[in-house]
């Protein structure tokens, strides 16, 4: 059988754990460990779990206020008119909040040295939301690429009923189409015991004529495809397009101040999302290419896998906390919901906003024009 771990970590390596022979094997193969290496290999084991358990707190945390103070603008600011693209931030807002909550139970999970402590049907729901909500997560972000760029280029072919009828059809169908590939994970997700601990794992069986790890390369080239490469190519090539027609408009003396704020902030939405995944599914491809034997198992895979690939993982997950910052918060509209929040929440906020305006008041006075016609002059 082939295993793998839950947490969008596929084919993750124990450090100290027999997970599966052909990490068994490869380890003895390799005589010249010494009493020294081990000790250095289980406190670096040590030292990489718990940092990977204080990044899943902090981004769960950061994570929690950033989407759902996004949630309550989206909400008291766009509550009846919502555009496509916010319609979009909406969900997405959503999506990133629903991940953000498992994190506390990987974050135990890996703590405990990879020990699941919450059984069975824990373990299957928590596993299927964690990776439905990272495809949706994607997917909703590849939507708004395609919007933005439909929005300022081609404003005048969908009349604004229709788009956002069309954006509720789409977030629909983005629901479904995360819940259909996320079955696989649903359905193989389950709780094992290995080495005296119970470990939750997804657990591919071995089929006629298939053999298991042909199904897990499989089961990862989806994720390649679906959960990084075809959406960055959507996501670059819609910004790409958007930035030449920016360009065109610049000819007709369009404002060039607004072309720079909208090529800084493409750049840097294109960025985040390429630097977060990009490790992440690199070492996951490599996996593909040792389960199709296209490369060798080798110790610095095995090392790489142990080590490096947790943290490409929580890498992957700040992307999470990144998105409400990234494409609501920089958004002017949403710096002054968030100042006027502040304002109604805050008494010293409100205290110094009130005194400001009775300044105010007490300079600026208005007085009609009638008035001003009607009343005598001091000459007489």
């Amino acid at each position: 059988m082939s295993v793998i771990s839950c947490c969008g970590s596929e084919d993750k390596v124990y450090p100290g754990k027999d997970r599966n022979s052909t990490n068994q094997s490869l380890l003895d193969s390799i005589t010249s460990i010494t009493s020294e290496d081990v000790e250095l290999y289980v406190d670096a084991s040590k030292a990489t779990r718990i940092f990977i358990a204080v990044v899943y707190s902090v981004v769960c945390a950061l994570g929690v206020v950033g989407n759902l103070l996004v949630l309550f603008l989206l909400y008291s600011r766009h509550r009846r008119k919502m555009s496509t693209v916010t319609f979009f931030v909406l969900n997405l807002a959503v999506t990133d909040f629903q991940f953000v909550l498992t994190l506390p139970f990987w974050a135990a999970d890996t703590a405990m040295d990879f020990s699941w402590p919450f059984g069975w049907a824990m373990c299957k729901l928590i596993s299927s939301v964690s990776t439905m909500n990272m495809y949706a997560s994607v997917f909703f972000l590849t939507a708004m690429a395609v919007a933005r760029y439909c929005s300022v280029a081609l404003p005048l072919r969908v009349n604004e009923g229709s788009s956002r009828r069309l954006a509720k059809v789409v977030s629909v169908l983005i629901w479904a189409f995360s819940i259909l590939v996320t079955l696989p994970h649903t359905i193989f997700s389950t709780t094992e015991v290995i080495s005296d601990e119970e470990l939750c794992l997804v657990k591919f069986p071995e089929v006629k004529n298939m053999d298991p790890q042909f199904l897990l390369g499989l089961y990862q080239i989806q994720k390649v495809l679906l959960g990084f490469l075809i959406p960055l190519v959507i996501i670059s090539a819609c910004y790409l397009l958007l930035l030449k027609f920016l360009r065109r408009l610049k000819m007709c003396n369009s404002n060039p101040k607004r072309q720079s704020k909208v090529t800084k902030s493409v750049t840097v939405v294109v960025l985040s999302f390429f630097i977060c995944w990009l490790p992440n599914q690199a070492l996951t491809t490599w996996s593909i290419f040792i389960k199709f034997n296209v490369v060798p198992f080798t110790e610095a895979f095995y090392t790489v896998q142990a080590y490096v690939f947790p943290v490409t993982v929580c890498l992957a997950h700040t992307n999470s906390c990144l998105n409400p910052v990234l494409y609501c918060l920089i958004r002017r509209e949403f710096r002054d919901a968030l100042k006027d929040l502040l304002l109604r929440a805050t008494p010293a906020f409100v205290k110094g906003h009130s005194m400001k305006a009775r300044r105010k008041g007490q300079v600026l006075v208005v007085i009609p024009l009638e008035k001003v016609q009607t009343q005598p002059t001091c000459c007489g």
